[in-house]
């Protein structure tokens, strides 16, 4: 084995061009081969077992867990590959929800590093960790893979499967850079992961989304289920603890189904997510299935209740989308009788305008604003003009931890803190308040 400690594997991993912490750009043209040529080298696993695949501008992280959770509730084995993780790159990894252990981890990157040296082909971070998953996948005989795409479609290195299932959660503008300006642009890029006489799975009405999905489709033979044709969300009500749903699909009628995530988002996330699980299977999941895993469903760093007086929420909303959907969440599911302040840090190359406007029209006493941990950072000094010029009370602090700290000092037992605008943010105060150290590399 060429790596001994996991600390060696994730350093010759961290040696490679990753961009998701180096912003990527579509300055050459785009390119699988050399993903499709080093998988080759491995004899194709990606081959090995039927795979779903899912795509989104937001939800498509929640939605792949769900969709796991949900098929592995069948007795399934079930491969899944998200991004980003947490606190440890092993959490990107899993087999019926289980993160890949320190030993196979090691195992792979010894056997990717092998293959790199042999081919000469030398993949980005990103690619490793697909690779590594669908071989992982492959080694663990799954019965399926769930595979979230890491951005658009067409080009993500994810793209090498032959899904039996596509699904595309919806569509707004984010990687802008890299995937286009405009909503056209981007829902081309991401309906490139449809596949001839598979099932594409689209869970927006978005005009313009649907009329090029619908292209896609006709062009390919893929058979297409839409959102309130094929499958509809007839209920998705504030509930105890989460949302009540009621979802119509093409086997099935779920009535008054328990989600335990909080947001009117994740009602939608939680039906795709059936609806995603019966297109692979061919039939219906059965209500005891739908509402048992989805009553015990839970998805980290997502509207996450993680503290208590004061009440303390994270959420890696990172996008104009995703604060609007955190926005609408927090009056109905986390309302409190004091004060509410915020958390707030954010990557480049984000619309900081657009993002903090609604978080200051929410109507937060203070905004603490940090640079998460990350290249990508964007200084906490832009971020606090940002909020100023929106008219609300903006801190600079040095780190999430140092803002967190901050906040917690000046709130009561009956007010709210809540951490936005990046996952490596949420990351960092998630860790330090429940006490889970980070495995990345410093």
């Amino acid at each position: 084995m060429r790596f001994t400690t996991y600390e060696q594997a994730l350093s010759w991993l961290e040696s490679h061009v990753d961009f998701e912490r180096v912003a990527p750009n579509r300055g050459v043209d785009p390119t699988l081969a050399p993903i499709v040529d080093t998988l080759g080298m491995l004899a194709d696993p990606q081959d090995d077992y039927p795979t779903i695949h899912i795509t989104g501008t937001n939800g498509k992280g929640t939605t792949t867990t769900l969709t796991s959770a949900l098929l592995s509730a069948t007795g399934l084995r079930v491969g899944t590959f998200t991004s980003p993780d947490l606190h440890a790159i092993n959490e990107r990894i899993a087999v019926n929800g289980e993160p890949i252990d320190d030993e196979s981890f090691i195992s792979l990157l010894s056997r990717l590093a092998d293959v790199e040296e042999v081919s000469s082909i030398s993949l980005t971070r990103f690619e490793l960790l697909t690779v590594a998953a669908l071989l992982h996948f492959s080694d663990e005989g799954v019965d399926v893979g769930v595979v979230e795409v890491g951005m658009g479609g067409t080009w993500d290195s994810t793209n090498v499967i032959n899904s039996s299932v596509a699904v595309l959660t919806n569509v707004d503008l984010d990687h802008t850079a890299v995937l286009g300006t405009t909503i056209r642009q981007i829902a081309t890029d991401k309906v490139g992961i449809f596949r001839t006489s598979g099932v594409a799975v689209v869970s927006t009405t978005n005009a313009v989304v649907v009329e090029i999905a619908q292209s896609k489709a006709s062009e390919l033979g893929s058979t297409l289920w839409l959102l309130d044709d094929s499958f509809v969300l007839e209920r998705n009500e504030l509930a105890v603890g989460g949302r009540l749903i009621t979802v119509r699909t093409p086997y099935e009628t779920y009535e008054d189904i328990l989600v335990s995530l909080h947001g009117i988002h994740q009602g939608m996330n939680a039906a795709t997510a059936i609806v995603a699980a019966e297109a692979f299977l061919e039939r219906a999941l059965g209500v005891e299935v739908v509402s048992s895993t989805l009553a015990s469903a839970r998805m980290p760093g997502r509207m996450e209740l993680i503290a208590r007086r004061p009440m303390i929420v994270v959420d890696g909303a990172h996008n104009p989308a995703g604060v609007r959907a955190l926005c609408a969440t927090l009056d109905g599911a986390f309302h409190v009788e004091g004060e509410r302040r915020c958390v707030l840090g954010m990557l480049s190359g984000r619309n900081v305008d657009d993002m903090v406007a609604p978080l200051v029209s929410l109507g937060f006493t203070e905004f603490h604003c940090c640079a998460p941990h990350s290249p990508r950072a964007m200084a906490a000094s832009d971020v606090a003009a940002a909020v100023r010029r929106a008219g609300g009370v903006a801190i600079e602090h040095s780190s999430g931890t140092s803002a967190l700290a901050h906040a917690r000092e000046h709130s009561s037992d009956d007010d709210l803190i809540v951490v936005a605008g990046s996952l490596y943010l949420v990351a960092e105060v998630r860790g330090e308040i429940i006490h889970v150290a980070s495995r990345h590399l410093s």
